[in-house]
């Protein structure tokens, strides 16, 4: 049987665990279900010796391509 696990969006307070930088990717380990954060720049830097060791790999990089409400004033 397997959990869904929801997973919440990642926000200005989620930060990467190389740099600080804020975070757009988390990487949920398989082995641990311990939790690693990463900026996008860092992200790619690690996807691919990382990623297959995870059971989640969440990536919000997208939002780094949204533009902002534009205020009306």
């Amino acid at each position: 049987m397997t959990a869904a696990v929801a997973t919440r969006e990642l926000n200005s307070l989620d930060r990467c665990d190389r740099c600080g930088a804020q975070a757009y990717v988390r990487a949920v380990l398989e082995s641990s279900g311990g939790e690693l954060l990463f900026c996008g720049h860092h992200a790619r830097a690690v996807e691919a010796n990382l990623r297959p060791l995870t059971s989640e790999w969440q990536d919000e990089t997208s939002r780094l391509n949204e533009k902002a409400p534009v205020s009306a004033e």
